[in-house]
C-alpha cells in the first residue's frame, strides 16, 4: 500500500497542502472551523500520519522537551519528572529524561545530546551547574528553564519552592513541641552554598533556631541525599552519646533512611526522637511513623516550567520576561514530630 501523503489529504479535503499543514501544526495561520473539520475527517479516513522528522527538520524544532535531573531513582526527582511529563503531554509534547548523577560532565553530555536533537526547550534540575554546561547553553542560545535549583553559573528563568521558608516552618514546628534543640541533617561537603535547595533548607533551619534563641554550632550533620547512605549516617549519629532530641532532614529520602536507623537501634519515634523532612514524597505518608514534612507544589511547578520553556515570549530581545517563579511551601503534619 502506497504511503498516504499530505497531498492526498489536501485532495480529499478540497484544500491546499498549506491548509493541511496549518491544521496539523495548529498554525501559524488560522483555519476556518468547517475547513478544519474537513481536513481532520480526511486525515482520519486516509489514516494519515504526519512525518515528525520532516516537520522537525523544517521547523528546526521537535515536539520534545529535554529534562535533566540528578537522579530519577530518588523519589523526589522521579515524582518531579512524572509531573513534567504530564504537563508536557497537556501541551502536545513528549519528554526526554537524562540523569546527571550529580556529575557535571554527564550534565554536559545530556545538554549537548538534547540540544543537538533540537528539542523545543530544556528543563534543567541542577545542583551545581558547571561553567562548561553554562557555556553549552549559551552556545546553542537554547530556551532553558531552571527548576528546583538556581545554580550560580547561569542566570536563567527559574521555577523554585520557598526552600528557606519551608525549612523554617518545619524547624519551628519541632521547637514548638518543646525540644531543647533541633539538629539538621544537611547535604554533603560539596553542596553549593548559593542557589541550592539543601543549602536553603539549612539556612531556614538556622533562622528558626536563631529566632528561638538556640545555638546551631555543631548541630549540622553531613549526609548524602539518598536514603541508603543517610541510613548509615543515621546509625552513627543516633548511636552516639549526644543523640539529638529532634532532627530536621533536608530531604525526605534522608528522613526515610534516618527512620530506618532509629527502628534498627530501637529508638522510639517520636517518643525518644522527633523527625521532620522536606519534599512530601508520596512514601512520606507510609513511613513508620508517618513523616511530618514540607510539601512543594510539584504539579504547579512542572506546569509553570513547561509553559515557560514553550512560551515564545520567554526570550524577548535577549531579556527575560519573568526571571523567578516562587511557589510557597506547606507544612504537612504527621506523627513523626510528636503530633497525635
Amino acid at each position: 500500500m502506497a504511503k498516504v501523503t499530505r497531498d492526498d489529504v489536501a485532495r480529499l479535503a478540497g484544500t491546499s497542502t498549506a491548509v493541511v499543514s496549518y491544521v496539523i501544526n495548529n498554525g501559524p495561520r488560522p483555519v476556518a472551523p468547517a475547513t478544519r473539520e474537513r481536513v481532520l475527517a480526511a486525515i482520519k479516513e486516509l489514516g494519515y500520519r504526519p512525518d515528525r522528522v520532516a516537520q522537525a527538520m523544517a521547523s528546526r524544532r521537535t515536539d520534545l522537551i529535554g529534562l535533566i535531573v540528578p537522579d530519577a531513582r530518588q523519589a523526589f526527582f522521579g515524582e518531579m519528572a512524572h509531573a513534567v511529563e504530564q504537563a508536557a503531554s497537556e501541551r502536545g509534547k513528549m519528554v526526554l529524561v537524562g540523569n546527571s548523577d550529580y556529575v557535571g560532565e554527564r550534565e554536559v553530555h545530556y545538554l549537548r545530546a538534547f540540544l543537538g536533537m533540537r528539542v523545543s526547550g530544556l528543563i534543567l534540575v541542577s545542583n551545581a551547574l558547571n561553567d562548561n554546561a553554562a557555556a553549552e547553553i549559551e552556545a546553542w542560545d537554547a530556551r532553558v528553564v531552571l527548576m528546583h535549583a538556581r545554580p550560580e553559573a547561569i542566570d536563567d528563568v527559574a521555577v523554585v519552592t520557598d526552600d528557606i521558608g519551608g525549612a523554617q516552618l518545619a524547624t519551628r514546628h519541632l521547637l514548638e513541641h518543646g525540644y531543647e534543640y533541633v539538629a539538621c541533617l544537611g547535604g554533603v561537603a560539596e553542596t553549593p552554598t548559593v542557589g541550592d535547595p539543601v543549602s536553603d533548607h539549612i539556612e531556614g533551619w538556622r533562622r528558626a533556631m536563631r529566632e528561638a534563641g538556640r545555638s546551631t554550632e555543631g548541630r549540622v550533620f553531613e549526609a548524602p541525599y539518598n536514603r541508603y547512605d543517610a541510613y548509615k549516617v543515621g546509625l552513627e549519629l543516633l548511636a552516639g552519646p549526644d543523640r539529638p532530641p529532634a532532627i530536621f532532614c533536608s530531604t525526605d529520602d534522608q528522613a526515610v533512611g534516618l527512620l530506618r536507623a532509629a527502628r534498627e537501634l530501637r529508638i522510639d519515634v517520636p517518643g525518644e526522637l522527633a523527625v521532620a523532612g522536606f519534599d512530601d514524597i508520596k512514601e512520606a505518608a507510609l513511613t513508620d511513623p508517618p513523616l511530618t514534612t514540607i510539601a512543594s507544589d510539584r504539579s504547579g511547578m512542572a506546569r509553570a516550567a513547561v509553559d515557560l520553556v514553550l512560551d515564545d515570549g520567554v526570550r524577548v530581545a535577549g531579556a527575560r520576561r519573568e526571571r523567578l517563579k516562587l511557589f510557597p511551601s506547606q507544612l504537612v503534619v504527621r506523627r513523626s514530630c510528636g503530633c497525635g
